[in-house]
């Protein structure tokens, strides 16, 4: 990981904040639901943080993944997400709770919404780790947010730039120079 520390402007989340983040998620997640909830995390940037979540919740789960596609190997979305990976679960009458890395732009939430409720689901609720608002395109208020951040590019606890940088228990900024604008 040491490896990556140059491609960094700063780390603006450290470890210990972002555990006291999914800490409190959980908290206000289980404070909401009492029924079995099914839990689809977004990948691939949602994976580290929905394991963290999910061990956290104190209420019956199924876990799902669906796999969306937004952005490339760019560092801006292309504003059409792509389904790459369906969900297997049946959505008749569950509820749903959506696990996303990040929002920006508010398109693939607002869109997994809608395709959800169309194929049954009872309820879709969303949770993020990161919040971009000055970035939304899109009327999308998430239900619960892990932290709000200004309009930096970041990366590292499972989001990347061009699938590097997942693998860093914190997120930092990257420097501009090691990506496309």
């Amino acid at each position: 990981m040491s490896h990556y520390i140059n491609d960094l402007e700063y780390v603006l989340i450290d470890e210990t904040e972002i555990a006291e983040v999914v800490a409190r998620l959980a908290g206000e997640i289980n404070s909401k639901f009492t029924d079995k909830l099914l839990v689809v995390g977004i990948l691939k940037g949602a994976f580290v943080f929905m394991s963290d979540l999910i061990r956290k919740l104190t209420i019956p789960i199924q876990i799902d993944f669906m796999r969306v596609k937004s952005y490339g190997s760019g560092s801006k979305s292309s504003g059409k997400p792509e389904f790459k990976l369906d969900l297997e679960s049946d959505l008749t009458s569950a509820d749903v709770l959506i696990v996303e890395d990040i929002i920006d732009s508010g398109r693939t939430l607002k869109e997994l919404t809608s395709y959800f409720k169309s194929r049954g689901a009872k309820s879709v609720t969303t949770c993020v780790l990161l919040d971009k608002p000055d970035r939304r395109e899109v009327e999308y208020i998430p239900d619960f947010t892990g932290k709000s951040i200004p309009d930096v590019f970041v990366v590292g606890y499972g989001l990347d730039y061009s699938e590097k940088y997942r693998e860093l228990p914190y997120i930092g900024v990257l420097k501009q120079s090691e990506y496309k604008i």
